[in-house]
């Protein structure tokens, strides 16, 4: 275990603190400008794709997979949780309600793809097994639909309250 920790790359725990403390500013009420919300999202898709493009020459089957669980996460994001965005006080920003799911989705995602990687680096037949790239890669489509679709409830939220303000300064 200590050979593992000791042969990770610097980077590799250089992205586990900035996802900490994106987890952590996340778990406060803030205000921000729209485009920050776009920041996690992104670079958990960019994480997740490096990884998929990178790591398995299976063809499109690993880019279905990811693409199938994204997808289903996204439309569950969007068709159960409720938006975390209210009008900011300056123009332009908007009030972020705080919470503790980004820090857990971001902790979990790390420990799976870190757990995926040290694997197939031990046992390096997994990289010819098309049901652990199947299996990594749809895992990594639900975490990629969890943050996009976060992403766009909070963005049709920011939508909705644009279309009431015109209406609400009129009366």
């Amino acid at each position: 275990m200590m050979q593992m920790l000791t042969h990770t790359p610097l980077f590799v725990w250089a992205i586990l603190a900035f996802l900490i403390f994106r987890g952590v500013v996340a778990m406060r009420d803030r205000a921000m400008e729209l485009r920050k919300l776009f920041i996690i999202p992104a670079v958990m898709l960019a994480m997740t794709l490096q990884d998929l493009l990178l790591r398995w020459s299976f063809g499109a089957l690993p880019l279905v997979a990811w693409a199938g669980g994204a997808l289903g996460v996204t439309l569950l994001m969007l068709a159960l949780s409720r938006p975390r965005v209210i009008a900011g006080m300056a123009p332009g920003t908007l009030l972020l309600r705080g919470s503790r799911a980004p820090l857990a989705m971001m902790l979990v995602v790390f420990v799976a793809k870190y757990a995926a990687i040290v694997s197939s680096v031990m046992h390096p037949q997994l990289r010819h097994d098309a049901l652990f790239a199947v299996g990594f890669s749809a895992m990594c489509g639900v975490f990629n639909g969890y943050f996009v679709g976060s992403l766009v409830r909070d963005l049709k939220a920011c939508l909705a309250l644009r279309a009431r303000m015109p209406a609400a300064l009129a009366a």
